[in-house]
């Protein structure tokens, strides 16, 4: 273990607060991993194979994190972010274990499953700029960079496990179980939260309570030229490239026609890459350019699309690391550069609209690409989602630039000299190495 926490990549290990944090959001992870897979193989047994139930149920989970991540980034800048999450840990462990419970009673219908995805995504909405915002408190800034890559390590360890546990719960016992083992599984995270130590936590004075708290966090990325590029990336990938639990369940069921323990194993394939990916996002000295967030998120959409492409379950299955790793390589890379560039009193409202962008927009992208899914097959859900996030992508890159040189045009781009607000901000160079 001294060795782990002397290397680079495991460098924040040595902090006890995270690696407390970092146990106890293992196992939970495991168990939230578990429930993605039971919850879609539960929505394709009760709806006869909908590949649109299963697109509805993704929206729905994600939909509410359109409406509530501002609100959740304000209440993580205004309150103790340990005991807000606390809060929605025990949210979303009561919401699993009630959907558990209907699921192994047999009472279970799809509109139920419905329901509880969007109390669910409620908890998810709250939790998830807390938890962003949380980690540099527990670290510091000068190890940020590289916890944040570690904590996307724990998350794609549980991606690794869970996956193949939930095939063996199913098809042992059904998708009830799983989605309870979900439920018991939050307990350890919330022990890890109560067993911190509160006098080593690099705590951020809490925002004082005042109107437009909200419109403040909008405004400072809108003066943000280069946040608002991140966070467009993080839209296109979010909306049409992480949708894995959608389109694998299509891709086994109904085009190869494999069975629950298949599904499991090849989601667990597909974490392979997603942990290589976060381990080389930790091994990060210092956070990536914009030019490479930009071309991390292009390569991630061609793997997408080639995935769609394979002929066999096995070529399919060789190709899912690839895609696990670009996912990684994509969502970590923004992931730093918007924590690594905004001030510290307003990281919350920031990571609240980074997260609003990257789930918010799988409400529409998830039930889009099961009707690709239902009118061309299971393929054009990968297909049709790489080649969405790549015109995404371009479109907010044209838009950007365009603004920015409106901007200048005009005589009111720029931003001040500390790099904080500005109506626009400059875009660097292409030879500036803040961009390489």
């Amino acid at each position: 273990m001294a060795a782990l926490r002397g290397s680079s990549t495991f460098a924040s290990l040595s902090v006890p607060n995270f690696r407390t944090y970092v146990s106890g959001a293992l196992v939970s992870n495991i168990g939230t991993w578990v429930q993605r897979v039971a919850q879609d193989w539960l929505v394709l047994q009760l709806s006869g194979g909908s590949a649109m139930a299963v697109g509805i149920t993704t929206a729905l989970q994600f939909a509410p994190a359109l409406f509530l991540s501002p609100f959740g980034g304000l209440l993580a800048d205004r309150f103790d972010k340990r005991r807000l999450l606390m809060v929605t840990q025990s949210w979303m462990a009561i919401s699993s274990l009630i959907l558990g419970f209907l699921a192994v009673t047999g009472v279970a219908q799809t509109w139920h499953v419905y329901v509880f995805a969007v109390v669910f995504g409620m908890g998810t909405a709250i939790d998830a700029p807390a938890r962003q915002a949380f980690v540099s408190e527990m670290v510091g800034t000068e190890r940020l960079t590289n916890a944040i890559g570690l904590n996307s390590s724990a998350f794609n360890t549980a991606r690794l496990i869970g996956p193949g546990v939930a095939g063996l719960i199913i098809a042992a016992f059904g998708s009830g179980w799983a989605i309870l083992t979900n439920g018991v599984s939050y307990v350890a995270f919330l022990v890890a939260l109560l067993a911190l130590n509160e006098k080593k936590l690099v705590k951020t004075e809490p925002l004082p309570r005042a109107k437009g708290q909200v419109r403040e966090g909008i405004r400072y990325v809108a003066g943000r030229a280069e946040l608002l590029i991140a966070l467009g990336v993080a839209f296109a990938v979010g909306t049409f490239g992480l949708n894995f639990q959608m389109t694998n369940a299509l891709m086994v069921r109904n085009e190869f026609h494999l069975d629950a323990q298949m599904y499991g194993l090849l989601g667990t394939v597909s974490g392979v890459g997603s942990l290589l990916g976060a381990l080389l996002a930790a091994r990060r000295k210092s956070a990536p350019g914009l030019r490479f967030v930009v071309t991390a998120a292009l390569v991630f959409a061609v793997f997408n699309v080639l995935s769609g492409l394979a002929p066999t379950p096995l070529t399919y299955g060789l190709a899912l690391p690839l895609v696990g790793l670009s996912a990684l390589l994509s969502l970590t890379a923004a992931n730093m550069y918007v924590q690594m560039n905004v001030d510290p009193q307003v990281r919350g409202r920031v990571m609240a609209l980074y997260m609003t962008m990257l789930m918010g927009g799988t409400p529409i992208g998830a039930p889009l690409l099961g009707v690709f899914a239902e009118w061309f097959g299971p393929r054009a859900s990968l297909v049709g989602g790489g080649v969405l996030q790549v015109a995404v992508i371009a479109v907010v890159l044209a838009w950007v630039v365009a603004r920015v040189q409106r901007g200048r045009s005009e005589g009111i781009g720029g931003v001040s000299p500390d790099g904080r607000l500005g109506r626009f901000a400059k875009i660097p160079a292409a030879g500036d190495a803040s961009m390489s």
